[in-house]
């Protein structure tokens, strides 16, 4: 248990990080992409995965416009292009949009 929880708040913290330090805030379609965004989804895509929750499926649907920005943005893509990903998409009812076609 100890681990996951590791796992989660180094996930939260490199997302943080990476919305901080990367200095890039893209806008896309009226939604700020900010991969910061997609925290609620943290325990849908850690290991063992969770079912994503509410507040994560409404920031997958938000933010998917901004998954091909984020998909080649080298300190995002690890976070993005998770096995779990898939899954978290299809569960929030968006699997059709999953992965974007860039």
């Amino acid at each position: 248990m100890k681990r996951v929880s590791f796992v989660m708040i180094l996930c939260a913290v490199a997302l943080a990080a990476l919305a901080v330090f990367s200095g890039e805030t893209r806008t896309v379609e009226a939604v700020t992409c900010s991969p910061i965004e997609l925290i609620p989804c943290l325990p849908a895509i850690s290991t063992p995965p969770k079912p994503p929750s509410t507040a994560c499926c409404r920031k997958v649907k938000e933010q998917l416009p901004c998954f091909c920005g984020y998909l080649k943005d080298p300190s995002a893509k690890p976070f993005i292009d998770n096995p779990n990903i898939p899954k978290v998409a299809s569960s929030c009812g968006v699997a059709h949009a999953y992965p974007p076609k860039c």
